[in-house]
């Protein structure tokens, strides 16, 4: 059930969704509040210009199951490596360092393994989906070191300061933007520095989601109507549960603060995906 918007015509890219995530099977924390509903947020995505989905896969299993999803649903697009010849994978990732998560792998062990990532980017000749928080300048060193190996890439959900964005950017790199880049007015003033030719959006869903609380929420100009997971509604969204669909909201923020047309901002980070992940298509 819509809020308020105006007519959508244009054609966005999600780089990034966990759609793999049981939530979208209508299975939260191992109880099941309603049915699998995948084919209606695609359907959804779809209606508010959201024309090709890049599905994430955080592990070996998950890549799998992403590459299942490509391979039922011509939209979604997969994250690995296996299924590469099938036209359905476009990127090597999600690789990288997370330094908030040290509980799950410790520094040395994310350093050792993100460096053999390469490896794989080198093979395939596939670009690299990034991930980087809070590294202290290790991502930045990794990188850079290893900059000749791999074609291109994107470090999705960005959320460092300023001077870390634009010195990836010096290392042509593109940044993603999602719902957790758009917390803080400090989080904007990086945004609002991206070089538009580097920038792409995404949604992250079901997480990053657009709050109320969020600096950028003030510019948004859709939304709809939400229910708890248990009280599930095929046309509302599930609250706490982002989707692919919400990506309007992404890219209304990002041009009502940087001041530009929003048709505009959506066909150059529409150019900018398509040149790195589906130039061949």
């Amino acid at each position: 059930m819509l809020r308020s918007t105006g007519k959508v015509a244009l054609k966005m890219i999600d780089i990034g969704a966990n759609l793999t995530d049981p939530v979208f099977t209508g299975l939260y924390r191992g109880k099941q509040k309603h049915e699998s509903d995948l084919t209606a947020i695609l359907a959804r995505a779809k209606t508010f210009g959201v024309d090709k989905i890049i599905v994430t896969g955080g592990n070996l299993e998950e890549s799998h199951k992403a590459l299942q999803l490509a391979k039922e649903h011509e939209e979604l697009l997969a994250v690995c490596e296996q299924g590469q010849k099938e036209g359905k994978v476009v990127a090597i990732g999600e690789c990288g360092l997370d330094y908030d998560r040290l509980e799950f792998c410790d520094k040395a062990t994310q350093l050792k393994y993100f460096e053999k990532q390469f490896q794989l980017a080198e093979l395939t000749k596939l670009p690299l989906f990034l991930h980087n928080r809070n590294t202290g300048g290790d991502f930045y060193d990794m990188i850079s070191k290893n900059r000749s190996r791999f074609s291109n890439g994107v470090v999705h959900s960005f959320t460092g300061e300023k001077e870390e964005m634009l010195k990836l950017v010096e290392l042509g790199l593109y940044i993603g933007v999602n719902g957790c880049s758009l917390k803080t007015a400090e989080n904007l003033e990086c945004v609002k520095a991206i070089p538009l030719e580097r920038l792409m959006i995404e949604t992250d869903a079901p997480w990053c989601d657009i709050r109320a609380t969020h600096a950028g929420h003030g510019h948004v100009k859709t939304s709809w109507q939400s229910k708890k997971a248990e009280k599930y509604a095929p046309d509302c969204l599930v609250k706490g549960r982002n989707e692919p669909c919400t990506l309007i909201q992404v890219l209304e923020i990002i041009s009502a603060i940087r001041g530009e047309d929003q048709e505009a901002v959506a066909a150059r980070v529409l150019e900018n995906t398509e040149n790195v992940f589906f130039k061949n298509e």
